[in-house]
């Protein structure tokens, strides 16, 4: 049985006296502070970059379902649809952040039982004999114990507001993981597409070159044309052919990357080849700055991280006040079977207080609220680069556009110069120089303007990533299940 060095129920008077004690701490006010509220930022009333004359954006509208689901959709690719579902089952990032939120999850939980008694039991049986031949004494004992310490101060209830916090800032870091993971998968298959483009007008390309060094051939053979005349052909041909396949590398990697994001070994993955692929690029409606705050999975982490850094500052003021700690024991025992068991029963309380520790408690204190400095600074960054985010890439769209309207007017122009300059081949008044210049400066401008597009879709991607995506801190600041008291 324990002996307790503190207050024993046969001590009437002891005890009222601890019951006195408690009563006034459990009623005095909670020192453990301070109370969180979420840090002041700076947001801008609307976008800059919003409102450029001519930039085509327009306000987003309640009806708008753009950011309330598969964001992805919005490009009509069934293919890239079908990847992005797998992705959230098949990627290991994913999983690994996914693991880490449940683990998140089950400290909230463990910080919670400090809310609740220790109950423990034990059962011992003895059997002696003092000499041989003399009296055997032996008994059983059962014996229970119950400890607990009452959040007096605050203390499991900081602890449990820091936990709940960091799985929420948790669950928050996940989403950003998908979708940036989401992002990468939609740029990498858009980037992989204007490759394929790129190769069918490549290979279209190499038919006119072939054709034209068939000319060649057939005009130098009636010395019309020169043997120079005819090696330029051939050397204009070969270029272009050794650029269709210097694209399959790129295509390579590309494919393996899509295959490594999905969850699948690269050498048991394809792509089919899309030489009609449009790409649409969509039209992405704005919400006003502020909602940001609540649309960008990586601004609510560093938010949550304030809230959790804010409550450890509670915690580590505990420190100051004394701890209070109630205990108590039961167990019944039993000198021989044929008796009847005797009852054993304690009850008391102790209160501790460290009197001097050289400052270690100041500097806790001192720890914790600059650790909470720290994450509002980070907080307050974060903002501030998911603000510069959409300006670049809303100015990066806006540019590109007015970019894909001027090289559409140089791709027809320089289609009209290969048409006429060729009928000025034919009729003998163009040298073959000049139709191989002029087909040069065709494709170099065809081949600019299918890598525009390729630019304005990662672009767009990664504006719907810097606006949050399908996320909404609203519908997950609830965070993991509140632990009941």
């Amino acid at each position: 049985m324990k002996n307790h060095l503190s207050i024993f129920a046969s001590d009437r008077f002891a005890w009222e006296k601890a019951r006195i004690l408690l009563a006034a701490a459990i009623l005095s006010v909670n020192c453990a502070g301070p109370r969180y509220t979420r840090p002041p930022v700076t947001t801008p009333d609307s976008f800059r970059e919003a409102a450029v004359p001519g930039a085509g954006w327009k306000k987003a509208e309640p009806a708008d379902t753009v950011f309330k689901g598969a964001w992805w959709e919005l490009y009509g690719d069934s293919l890239l649809d079908s990847f992005e579902s797998r992705l959230a089952v098949s990627n290991q990032s994913i999983a690994a952040a996914a693991a880490q939120y449940r683990q998140a999850r089950a400290l909230v939980r463990s910080a919670a039982s400090g809310y609740f008694p220790v109950i423990g039991g034990q059962a011992s049986y003895l059997k002696q004999q003092v000499q041989p031949g003399s009296r055997q004494d032996s008994g059983l004992t059962l014996e229970g114990t119950v400890s607990w310490e009452p959040d007096i101060w605050g203390k499991v209830t900081k602890s449990v507001q820091a936990s709940r916090a960091s799985a929420q800032a948790t669950a928050a870091q996940l989403a950003a993981v998908v979708l940036s993971l989401r992002a990468q998968l939609a740029q990498d298959y858009f980037a992989l597409r204007i490759l394929d483009v790129q190769k069918h007008l490549l290979d279209s390309t190499v038919a006119d070159y072939r054709s034209f060094l068939d000319l060649t051939n057939i005009r130098a053979g009636g010395g019309i044309a020169s043997s120079a005349d005819v090696a330029l052909a051939k050397t204009q041909l070969a270029t272009a052919q050794a650029q269709a396949i210097d694209l399959g590398v790129q295509r390579g990697l590309l494919e393996h990357a899509v295959a490594t994001l999905l969850g699948i070994p690269a050498s048991q993955f394809s792509i089919a080849p899309d030489a009609e692929f449009v790409g649409r690029v969509p039209l992405v409606p704005l919400d006003v700055p502020s909602a940001l705050l609540e649309r960008r999975p990586d601004i609510a982490a560093a938010e949550r991280e304030v809230a959790a850094a804010n409550a450890q500052i509670g915690v580590a003021r505990t420190a100051w006040f004394p701890s209070i700690t109630l205990s108590g024991d039961a167990g019944n025992f039993w000198p021989s079977l044929s008796s009847g068991p005797g009852l054993l029963w304690s009850l008391g309380g102790v209160l501790t207080q460290t009197i001097f520790n050289g400052g270690q408690r100041l500097a806790q204190v001192q720890s914790a609220r600059a650790a909470y400095e720290a994450t509002v600074a980070n907080y307050r960054g974060t903002v501030l680069s998911a603000f510069e985010e959409v300006e670049d890439y809303l100015s990066s769209l806006r540019i590109l556009q007015d970019e894909a309207g001027a090289q559409d007017t140089a791709v027809s122009a320089s289609r009209l110069s290969v048409e006429l300059t060729l009928s000025r081949y034919k009729a003998g008044i163009a040298s073959s120089i000049d139709v191989i210049n002029t087909s040069t400066i065709y494709l170099s401008n065809r081949k600019t303007a299918i890598g525009i597009l390729g630019n304005r879709l990662g672009a767009s991607v990664l504006l719907i990533k810097a606006l949050g995506g399908g996320w909404n801190a609203k519908t997950h600041q609830a965070g993991p299940d509140k632990p009941v008291r």
